[in-house]
């Protein structure tokens, strides 16, 4: 589920083809997004599960798995699973 939203958020944002996503693809190099690309996929994402991600956190992300296991993770705190 966190992986097909974060999905629709990178083809809605970057309107890339998601046939392109995976779970090892890069923001950076092999989505072309820059960091503002990627903190409006975030608050895409916490929209839709009412979540918050951490700043810090969100510097961090390089991959889509890697944003995929931050969602997760915020999911638990919030008592969403």
């Amino acid at each position: 589920m966190e992986f097909d939203l974060l999905k629709d958020a990178i083809v809605d944002v970057l309107k890339v083809y998601p046939g392109e996503i995976n779970e090892n693809t890069t923001f950076l190099g092999d989505l072309g997004a820059d960091s503002l690309d990627v903190y409006q996929i975030v608050i895409y994402v916490e929209d839709e599960l009412n979540i918050s991600l951490d700043v810090e956190d969100i510097k961090k992300i390089s991959t889509v798995g890697e944003a995929v296991e931050l969602i997760r993770k915020a999911e638990g705190k919030n008592g969403n699973k």
